[in-house]
């Protein structure tokens, strides 16, 4: 049993091994350049001198106006000096099997116009400046990896996905700023939710929706659509559902929300649920922008929150009334505690959405990427009432 458990555990880490794409962390960071003056940038669970992280702060080290850069590095990882070829301080090669820190608190330009590639590759071979190995593994939750998180400002890295409540919780234990990735799944963890409710921590700023490009380890098995081998042989995979996840605050976070639908004269537009008080939402652009009570709206809804004109009141696995306290067995599907809709509600709301046809090509490209598959369930004949995904519920703010 405990064989089988490991070998689990083991299928499970090597899976989890994805390597964010420059572009993806570029255009994130973009909105926090505020945020980084003067302060010491933590990466800690992705091979930092090998990762498009590490490459990012060492080239904008200066720009930043950082005051250190730490990255460490997993003892197990399969992509050790696959991309640069490292020296440690004791001028032994950067191999798998060791964890390794690089700390630098200055990147000296040798053109005087910014950091150059070689520049960076000067640095890292460097005995005093770059890389020393750790006396442990470089796993994050260990207590030499904790002193530099407690030495680190902002955290800024790619955790393992099934690692992510400890991750974060870890995080939050420290009080530390962080911009980190995770799978959109995670806002409805019983972990994170509350975080987000409290506005502690909420979604970053440039990925709303379809999927990102991960590099992943050669051994890494490509059976899914969307997987590839790119110029340069590296294997990568598409993975759908991903976010970034912050607590450093950015402009386009507080845009209001343009709101045009009316509930009052289209209330049949908007089904009342049948195990909680509030009206559903299948679309952001669907809000009515009369209407003060609470709503439904699906998890997507977060890409867009704006906290200063929406409060979160909580999420439908912890609101909403089992069902077997309102309606005989064999008429719902059972499961977790979701929201549920009466049959005779939705089919009433769909027609008069169905007759609306003043949708203008603008306003579909916007709203397209906001709205989900409204049941997690095939409807039989006996059914009078249908299960809905995750449901948000939010109040708009006087």
């Amino acid at each position: 049993m405990a064989k089988n458990e490991n070998l689990h555990k083991a299928k499970d880490a090597k899976k989890d091994e994805f390597y964010t794409q420059y572009e993806d962390i570029q255009n994130e960071l973009n909105h926090y350049e505020q945020h980084f003056k003067g302060k010491t940038v933590l990466c800690n669970c992705d091979d930092p001198f090998e990762s498009n992280f590490c490459k990012f702060f060492l080239r904008n080290f200066n720009y930043l106006g950082l005051k250190r850069l730490i990255c460490t590095s997993y003892g197990t990882s399969p992509v050790v000096g696959q991309q640069l070829s490292l020296f440690d301080d004791e001028n032994e090669p950067v191999v798998r099997g060791h964890g390794y820190v690089m700390d630098i608190t200055g990147i000296p330009m040798a053109n005087g116009r910014g950091v150059s590639d070689e520049d960076i590759d000067a640095l890292l071979k460097s005995k005093k400046r770059g890389v020393k190995k750790l006396k442990g593994d470089g796993d994050f939750r260990s207590e030499e990896c904790i002193r530099y998180l407690k030495e680190a400002d902002i955290v800024v890295t790619n955790p393992p996905f099934s690692l992510f409540r400890e991750y974060v919780a870890q995080l939050i234990t420290y009080r530390k700023n962080f911009l980190i990735i995770g799978n959109v799944n995670a806002i409805t963890y019983k972990e994170i939710f509350p975080l987000i409710k409290d506005n502690e921590l909420w979604l970053g700023a440039s990925i709303h929706s379809g999927d990102r490009k991960f590099y992943v380890p050669d051994d890494y098995p490509l059976r899914a659509a969307g997987c590839g081998v790119d110029k340069n042989g590296r294997k990568y995979i598409r993975v759908k559902g991903v976010r970034w996840f912050t607590n450093l605050d950015y402009a386009i976070r507080h845009e209001k929300l343009v709101l045009y639908k009316k509930y009052y004269g289209n209330e049949a537009e908007y089904p009342h649920y049948a195990n909680y008080d509030a009206i559903n939402i299948n679309k952001v652009a669907d809000i009515p922008c009369d209407y003060f009570e609470e709503i439904g709206v699906p998890i997507t809804y977060l890409d867009k929150h704006n906290p200063d004109q929406f409060e979160i009141i909580g999420e439908s696995r912890w609101l909403g009334k089992p069902m077997s306290e309102i309606a005989p067995k064999g008429s719902y599907v059972a499961g977790g505690v979701r929201f549920y809709l009466p049959l005779d509600n939705m089919n009433k709301a769909e027609d008069n959405q169905h007759n609306t046809t003043q949708h203008n090509t603008t306003q579909h490209n916007t709203t397209q990427h906001n709205s989900i598959v409204v049941s997690t369930t095939e409807l039989s004949s006996s059914e009078r009432f249908r299960r809905l995904y995750d449901r948000i519920v939010i109040k708009r703010k006087m």
